[in-house]
């Protein structure tokens, strides 16, 4: 048996070979958290090939067991991967998905990836493929090494993988980040070091991978540090450890600690270093200098002082001046960790005496105004820890701190909207369908908060909810008074898709459920009794339409101008084309089996149907181009290939059978397999449900205020009016079951909006259970099941993706349900009229009595 240190270029290269996965171990299984976790690695090895520390450490991406297949020949080496696998099969994936990115403008290139790692280029049939999966997914993962990519199996983790690495390639090319794929490819194929064993026959193998398996609690990076810390304190020891060290770790949890210890090192100007690489950066920085007991005291000495300052960011509430603990608060509502190395630096430098703490709160400002103008603008997160890790290092010597932080943010590739482009996205940018949910709250709050009500509202203890002035599901008054708005080429329904979730027609309010989905007239006499001003100011309107949505727009554009200061101007400023960039994402990530139409996309993006068409047509190398059809599902008259080696790509109706789109009898695309503008923005909104996770989700025996009605009861009040008495007992009976199942309803604490979530687990809200399916009452047209597989993507054990498919099977067993499979990745609704079948009532509680079953058995397989 030998054991060595290898890269997975060094073990798949070179002769013709095969590594075969034994039919006895499990089918491919990485979910997205393991993939992004990969992703992740790979960008910051990447990086780490641009700089002068080329030759730091690699990533260690884990073992390899091989050892001789029976059907090795001495021309051709076979390998049975004992341990590794799911490693092996994922870089081979990201491997075809470079091939696939890079395969129309540099053709050679893919050529070479493909003979390299890929494939045997001289043999056929399996002996082709320089990893052979196990059985159940060597059709999936020859389909995407080989081709064609006619079919795809509804639960095949395999192409799951493939997507999510071409998604994540299109992300690169990211103007505000950018990745050279080439890079990419070199970070995976000579950056992630492997330790490759390979048995002798004869060899236990399956002890090899035990003992590799057989893992127990590591010591954490600042345990290391500890450790290493007071071994060299031979005889300061006791007195450094009593004086600052066990205050410090009194203070400070060990994870805070550790962070603590990272942020030392990145003040001192070491903007590369990752967290987990801390022991050893700090080990290196000690060593490579005459390090004594005194310089390793001076260090811990100058934790303890940072400790207080760290705690500042963590507890607000400890800062003493009142702008800067409200600037402190704001950031920390915004979960805005990132930030940590630039607020530290701010809080050192006001001890030391270099700013004081009106000078803090500006720059503080300037932080705050750079975060949140980049999400209204709706710019990706995916740079900003190397921004914000950046700033001690980079930071202008020769102006004021305050100044200099201004500076170093405006500048080029930092992409802090400036006002024209903070005013443009208010307007048209779906603000609702972008950010965490408590950041688009505290939008809301701090544009409430600048009307300078004398009154204001204390927002900790009120029960405010974002909700949408013109509903997100209207009714068929609020359409008819959208069709006097339209133009020649765009329908009510388009013009509401476009205005529903801009930032103009969203307000906080906690007024009772009557609000709902009602025409205008009948929230206005409930928006005027508001505390709120902008909610006076909505009232005092006439009608509601896109023109007052509009209106409303530049009022709060004017208010977020003044209120999150501007960037400086003439700083470099890199030329932007961000929202063909998510276009460009979008389109990537739609799912086998789906198609979406110039309107949905254009709404997604806050643009317009036509200029979406014409980016489409003028622009090569878009993924998925041709699926982007009319709103009646046919390919557009106008519809051409951008280039000309792509207009031999044969016809667009036949490429759209191959992936997986269904066409009527009267030649459109089936209408259940189109994707929205919501559905579009949850492509790329990841796993969680912002909807539930974002709200207090209880159960409500008792009303929230004595008097009032319960959540529960607010619940079946809006669905009794708008569906049928026996949807409604169909809806009741089916709580009934499944609390007799142990599960439990919880309630969520929109009003305008309210909802019930099957829960099981504790209670307490969303984030301490699972849930199958949210209820929601109708808007006039009937009321819907949601059924949250993106959500469940992300929860054990539905991270296995053939369990959803095996869900969205039974689902479909329901007479009117046809959920088609290309929505496995979203969250598609179910009629609750549809309750009213005997039979259907059956098979739901049949489904759900399987999903409790399948969630209480997690982990004993």
């Amino acid at each position: 048996m030998q054991a060595k240190e290898t890269l997975f270029a060094d073990l798949v290269q070179g002769r013709a070979q095969q590594f075969q996965v034994p039919l006895y171990q499990r089918t491919y299984s990485w979910t997205d958290k393991h993939l992004k976790q990969l992703w992740s690695d790979i960008l910051e090895q990447a990086d780490l090939l641009d700089s002068e520390e080329e030759k730091a450490s690699t990533h260690f991406l884990g073992s390899v067991v091989l050892a001789p297949s029976p059907q090795n020949e001495a021309t051709f080496p076979r390998w049975l991967v004992v341990d590794g696998q799911q490693r092996l099969t994922t870089l081979s994936l990201a491997l075809a998905a470079i091939r696939d990115h890079v395969a129309d403008a540099e053709p050679d290139e893919a050529e070479r990836i493909d003979e390299e790692y890929l494939i045997n280029k001289r043999k056929s049939g399996h002996d082709r493929l320089r990893m052979l999966p196990t059985q159940a997914d060597r059709p999936q993962f020859a389909a995407h090494v080989c081709g064609p990519l006619a079919e795809q199996a509804a639960g095949s983790g395999v192409a799951t993988a493939y997507a999510f690495f071409r998604k994540k390639l299109v992300e690169a090319d990211d103007p505000a980040a950018p990745q050279d794929v080439f890079r990419i490819e070199q970070a995976i194929t000579s950056r992630l070091t492997l330790v490759a064993v390979t048995a002798e026959r004869g060899d236990n193998v399956h002890r090899i991978f035990e003992s590799l398996n057989n893992t127990g609690l590591k010591l954490s990076q600042a345990d290391l540090l500890r450790n290493y810390l007071f071994m060299r304190l031979n005889t300061r020891g006791e007195y450094v450890y009593e004086t600052y060290w066990l205050p410090l770790q009194d203070s400070l949890s060990n994870d805070e600690l550790e962070q603590l210890m990272w942020l030392q090192l990145v003040l001192d100007g070491d903007d590369r270093v990752r967290r987990q690489d801390l022991y050893a950066a700090q080990q290196k920085r000690f060593e490579g200098s005459k390090t004594g007991e005194a310089e390793i005291e001076a260090y811990i000495r100058e934790l303890h002082r940072h400790s207080a300052l760290f705690r500042r960011l963590l507890h607000p509430g400890e800062e003493s001046d009142s702008e800067v603990r409200a600037a402190l608060h704001r950031l920390d509502a915004w979960q805005a960790a990132v930030t940590y190395p630039a607020l530290m630096l701010l809080l050192d430098r006001r001890e030391r005496g270099e700013l004081d703490s009106s000078e803090t709160a500006r720059a503080m400002a300037y932080i705050e105004s750079f975060l949140v103008r980049r999400m209204i603008c709706r710019v990706p997160t995916n740079n900003l820890n190397r921004i914000f890790q950046a700033v001690p290092g980079q930071l202008p010597l020769d102006v004021p701190v305050t100044e200099g932080l201004h500076r170093l943010l405006s500048s080029e590739n930092r992409f802090w909207p400036d006002d024209t482009e903070l005013r443009d996205k208010i307007r048209k940018a779906p603000f609702y369908q972008y950010g965490r949910p408590q950041q688009r709250k505290l939008v809301l709050q701090r544009l409430e908060e600048s009307y300078g009500h004398p009154e204001p509202v204390d927002f900790a203890a009120a029960q405010l909810t974002v909700e949408h002035v013109m509903p997100q599901s209207p009714g068929d008054a609020w359409l008819r008074a959208l069709g006097e708005e339209v133009g020649d080429d765009e329908t009510a329904e388009e013009l509401h898709a476009r205005f529903q979730h801009t930032l103009g027609n969203l307000t906080l309010t906690a007024v009772n459920s009557e609000l709902s989905n009602h025409p205008f007239e009948r929230k206005q006499d409930l928006l005027h009794g508001s505390h709120l001003e902008m909610n006076r100011r909505i009232a005092a309107t006439e009608r509601w339409g896109a023109r007052e949505i509009l209106a409303r727009a530049d009022e709060l554009a004017d208010r977020a101008i003044a209120l999150w200061p501007a960037p400086l101007r003439g700083v470099g400023r890199a030329e932007r084309s961000r929202d063909w960039q998510l276009a460009h994402q979008v389109l990537a990530a739609l799912p086998h089996g789906t198609w979406t139409a110039y309107g949905d996309l254009a709404a997604f993006l806050g643009s317009g149907a036509q200029a979406v068409g014409n980016h489409l047509a003028n622009t090569p190398g878009v993924a998925h181009a041709y699926r982007v059809l009319t709103s009646e599902g046919k390919v557009s008259d106008g519809f051409r290939w951008a280039a000309p080696q792509d207009a031999g790509s044969g016809d667009v109706r036949a490429l759209l059978t191959a992936d997986g789109v269904r066409f009527t009898a009267s030649g459109s695309a089936d209408p259940a397999q189109r994707l929205t503008a919501d559905d579009l923005a949850a492509l790329l909104a990841g796993t969680d449900d912002d909807r539930a996770d974002g709200e207090d989700t209880a159960q409500d025996a008792t009303a929230e205020t004595p008097g009032e009605e319960t959540r529960a009861e607010r619940f079946f009040r809006q669905i009794t009016s708008d569906d049928s008495p026996e949807t409604v007992e169909a809806v009741r009976a089916l709580f009934a079951h499944w609390e007799g199942l142990g599960g439990w309803i919880g309630h969520g604490a929109g009003h305008v909006t309210t909802s019930a979530y099957l829960m099981l687990g504790e209670t307490g809200g969303p984030g301490r259970g699972i849930w199958p399916m949210t209820f929601y009452p109708g808007t006039g047209r009937g009321g819907v099941a949601e059924v949250v597989f993106q959500y469940l993507a992300a929860r054990e054990p539905f991270t296995d993706r053939a369990l959803r498919a095996e869900f969205l099977a039974r689902l479909n067993s329901l007479d009117g349900v046809d959920i088609p499979q290309g929505k496995l990745e979203l969250r598609p609704n179910i009629r609750l009229s549809l309750l009213e079948k005997d039979r259907n009532r059956e098979l739901l509680t049949e489904t759900l009595t399987w999903f409790r079953d399948r969630w209480e058995g997690r982990g004993t397989s």
